[in-house]
């Protein structure tokens, strides 16, 4: 639309690239918050009868957490 900034832009209108630094705690602090972000979505799928989009949720935050704790025992050994 007419006016709104490309959804590729920040705020200040800088174009995103991979190859940035993420600048937001790296993959740990991303695989943390995804658990808990999938979590809630996972609870407001089944609250709406959607439970197959809630159990494919389930598994991506447990895909999510098995991603925490291997990196952080890696970091521990």
């Amino acid at each position: 639309m007419r006016g709104q900034p490309d959804r590729k832009e920040d705020s200040r209108g800088h174009r995103a690239s991979v190859s940035e630094p993420a600048g937001d705690g790296g993959p740990d602090e991303a695989a943390r918050y995804l658990a808990a972000a999938v979590a809630d979505l996972g609870l407001i799928a089944r609250r709406h009868g959607l439970d197959t989009l809630g159990y494919l949720l389930d598994m991506a935050q447990m895909e999510a957490e098995e991603i925490v704790r291997l990196r952080a025992a890696r970091d521990r050994g």
